[in-house]
């Protein structure tokens, strides 16, 4: 029975992923920086470990307490809205540290178990931010743009011993507590930046391709799973139509 550790479980796409891991027959590692037995189905193919991914002793004791991991989905991450001009740039680093250098972190203390074993899939959850410009976001989508390319140059480094690394795109989902995590400060939209931004979030709201959470879930599963070689996997309607148009 296969294993899959799994950042960033305490709601949205982390947690409907490992649910449908779940259901699907593995052991799951769910992993929150707060952890909350309930938010997860409870049985033995389920544990839920602390772990924020930018303290590196939290990483070294969530994978000693793991076991071997087959599967690692690197899904924890934080929103930034606002304008370039106004985000000081100890927010741009704080959003770096989870969203890239977490990321790097998680890979790096699993790729040596990977290697030795000529196994392994390392998932990495970015945006379809990355697909298409947006505005108001240029921070975090740098932050996931670098996974991107850091994850397709991973693929190729690691082919040799038999590991594989995967993109998974989501398209923009409503129902996560991606924007409520992420509360746009008005410190952070000067008044210059007020009816653009108006215009902005008002198209956002009444787009009508949409990503559900159960997209992230089954596509994060085929990345897992493929063995075409397969980079990128866009979830949901509005990603799949942008990576088309790329």
């Amino acid at each position: 029975m296969k294993t899959v550790l799994i950042t960033g479980c305490s709601s949205g796409y982390g947690n409907e992923t490992a649910r449908y891991f779940h259901a699907n027959g593995w052991n799951v590692i769910g992993t929150m920086r707060t952890p909350r037995e309930d938010v997860l189905p409870r049985g033995e193919r389920m544990r839920v470990l602390g772990l924020d991914v930018t303290k590196p002793e939290q990483i070294s004791a969530a994978l000693e307490a793991s076991g071997p991991i087959d599967v690692l989905v690197n899904n924890a991450g934080v929103g930034a809205f606002g304008a370039f001009e106004a985000t000081p740039m100890a927010k741009a680093r704080d959003v770096f540290e989870a969203n890239t250098f977490g990321v790097m972190a998680m890979t790096q203390a699993l790729v040596p178990q990977f290697r030795k074993r000529r196994t392994g899939v390392i998932v990495n959850v970015t945006s379809s931010a990355t697909l298409a410009p947006m505005p108001l976001v240029a921070i975090y989508t740098a932050s996931k743009m670098a996974i991107e390319g850091f994850t397709a140059s991973l693929a190729l480094e690691l082919e040799e011993f038999g590991v594989r690394a995967k993109l998974v795109e989501p398209g923009y989902c409503p129902s996560t507590r991606f924007t409520t995590n992420t509360p746009l400060a008005d410190d952070l939209i000067p008044e210059a930046y007020g009816p653009f931004a108006q215009r902005a979030f008002t198209a956002l709201g009444q787009q009508t391709a949409r990503t559900k959470e159960s997209d992230v879930a089954e596509e994060v599963w085929r990345a897992a799973n493929d063995t075409t070689g397969q980079l990128r996997f866009p979830a949901g309607a509005d990603a799949v139509a942008l990576a088309g148009k790329r």
